[in-house]
């Protein structure tokens, strides 16, 4: 399980830094998709560990 949940952070960070780095969008853009993917990522991990349950 903890080896999955590392390999998901790892692929997510690495889609966040290519979206913000090699696609050509206006700044509030990459940062509305930064944060809404940060916010899934967290709630995701928060229920992976059983911390919330929706």
């Amino acid at each position: 399980m903890l080896i999955s949940v590392i390999i998901t952070l790892i692929v997510v960070g690495v889609l966040l830094w290519l979206v913000n780095t090699k696609l050509p969008m206006d700044g509030t853009i990459k940062s509305i998709i930064n944060i809404v993917v940060i916010i899934a990522v967290i709630l995701w991990l928060l229920r992976t560990f059983g911390i919330l349950t929706l």
